[in-house]
């Protein structure tokens, strides 16, 4: 099932004019998401995707180049093509980078929504790099006592490769849940978890219909996610001459033929370039195992970053990813548009 839903990827992808490139970078990102169990950033993408490939906000067939450089450090200009596309290319020119100077650091210019930000840190953690992912996004959460949009989701993804084992991977908002989440729980008719958003005004809600804004992460000690978020604004955007947040269009439009000019920024760091890699590697591993060994609450159980989609990833891999109610009729709507055949079953 998961191959069948990779390719019905790939074939509406590219009936909607998405180069070969824009295609499997955009694919590979969703099923990522899929695969390790974040269905906020995972399939469901696919018709917003097409949405912004056909209507003009993203360019299907970009020609991007790495526009400046100094020693470790460049900046790519994705000429307003698919945010994953050009972060894999980010990250493995980073890669590429560390491997000549122990880091390497890529400023993502003119750029467009990215999916799941743990994508791109895998990308360097799978060449045994530590890989770092951030970019902002529109204005949907509220600063710490807030009562009105401030940041982006703003998300910061972390892998780190482990020997012998799946890397170390850490992937969040730096909101209490990505907006995504909010519409996979509309469209599953669940109630959303208690501090996680608000309505209107700033008060809190666990109607994912009466949603305006999303909690920074922390609930009482929101002013760390809100730090936080403000990192990844600084180094996302600051850095690199893009829009703040809150000067973003937002994602769902009403305007998806206007490129929103995104920024992010890429990290990989070449583990041997500062200790010697058994020594690293001894390092992780001890650290992960003794992570996961360590004492437990009543009915609990430790987990390291990463573990509780790498169960996902082996479940989903036996049994499929599952689809939600309203991304099925997206499918189902897009099939019939492309002439692309849909099977979801088995």
């Amino acid at each position: 099932m998961i191959a069948a839903l990779e390719d019905f990827c790939r074939a509406v992808l590219s009936a909607a004019g998405a180069d070969a490139a824009t295609t499997d970078a955009a694919t590979r990102a969703m099923l990522h998401g899929s695969r390790l169990g974040i269905d906020s950033h995972g399939v469901r993408l696919l018709h917003h995707y097409v949405t912004v490939l056909t209507k003009g906000r993203v360019n299907p067939r970009p020609q991007m180049r790495f526009a400046s450089a100094f020693g470790a450090v460049a900046s790519l200009d994705a000429n307003d093509g698919h945010g994953a596309l050009a972060s894999y290319r980010a990250m493995e020119h980073a890669v590429q980078l560390a491997a000549c100077f122990g880091i390497g650091a890529v400023a993502i210019r003119n750029s467009s929504h990215f999916g799941p930000a743990g994508a791109y840190a895998m990308a360097a953690a799978d060449a045994g790099y530590i890989g770092l992912a951030v970019c902002n996004s529109d204005s949907f959460v509220r600063l710490h006592d807030g009562a009105r949009r401030f940041h982006g989701t703003n998300p910061i993804a972390c892998a780190v490769p482990v020997p012998e084992n799946r890397p170390w991977l850490l992937d969040m908002a730096t909101s209490a849940i990505p907006y995504n989440r909010v519409q996979l729980y509309k469209s599953t008719g669940q109630k959303l978890p208690a501090d996680v958003a608000s309505a209107a005004g700033g008060e809190e809600t666990d109607d994912p219909q009466r949603v305006e804004m999303l909690a920074p992460l922390g609930g009482a000690f929101g002013f760390k996610g809100a730090g936080l978020a403000g990192l990844v604004e600084i180094l996302s955007a600051v850095l690199t001459g893009m829009k703040l947040s809150f000067d973003l269009a937002p994602m769902a439009g009403p305007d998806l033929s206007t490129p929103r000019g995104l920024g992010a920024f890429m990290l990989a760091i070449r583990p041997d370039a500062f200790i010697d890699l058994r020594t690293f590697q001894d390092g992780m591993r001890r650290y992960v195992e003794t992570l996961r060994n360590s004492p437990a609450r009543a009915g609990a159980r430790v987990l390291a970053p990463g573990d509780r989609e790498w169960v996902a990833a082996d479940r989903r891999e036996a049994d499929g990813i599952p689809i939600d109610p309203e991304t099925e009729r997206a499918f189902r709507e897009l099939a019939l548009r492309f002439g692309v055949n849909l099977c979801l079953a088995g």
